[in-house]
């Protein structure tokens, strides 16, 4: 359980510097004029990933879950790709990339990186994430709970990020959803 709990909270430290990082780019856009949306949804968001680390240790504390090292095992990896793609997509924006959704009118979306296979891959790390996670120590009751309502939250979140995006110019074929991200 130690080990897990260490993992949890290696995950907990990576988003805080996700939001140290998110911050100074806040800093940079809103320097450049950019609009924000989707204010209302952003406290849900905070709550329900900071539900999904606690949920994770509380489940296998307290249900008593076990380690199942197959599943368990296959889990690390899934979170260990999770972050490689979420900062793949930081490092692609750049000072773009944010928690918030901050679009700086006038500049182009992004068209590298993973953005040039998927429209939102943050979100596909996200989702990784918030499965794999619980599951690397077997609690399933915090995986599906955290699927269920991030699927709720994503579906507003994308529609405000794909309507933000409407402010910029208009994409061409192939290009990303990277300015709001």
């Amino acid at each position: 359980m130690l080990w897990y709990a260490l993992l949890v909270l290696a995950v907990g430290v990576e988003r805080v510097a996700e939001l140290v990082v998110a911050r100074r780019n806040g800093r940079w856009s809103r320097a450049r004029g950019a609009v924000e949306a989707g204010q209302r949804h952003y406290p849900v968001m905070v709550v329900l990933h900071t539900g999904l680390l606690v949920g994770c240790v509380t489940e296998v504390r307290w249900a008593g879950r076990p380690f199942e090292p197959v599943l368990g095992w296959a889990m690390v990896a899934v979170v260990v790709a999770a972050q490689a793609l979420r900062w793949w997509c930081i490092r692609t924006l750049g000072p773009r990339w944010n928690t918030r959704v901050l679009v700086v009118p006038g500049l182009p979306l992004v068209a590298g990186g993973p953005y040039r296979w998927l429209t939102h891959p943050n979100y596909v790390a996200v989702v990784a994430e918030g499965l794999a996670l619980p599951l690397v120590h077997g609690a399933w009751l915090t995986a599906l709970l955290f699927t269920v309502l991030n699927a709720a939250l994503l579906t507003v979140r994308i529609r405000c990020e794909n309507e933000a995006l409407g402010l910029a110019p208009r994409r061409t074929a192939g290009s990303g959803a990277g300015a709001a991200l």
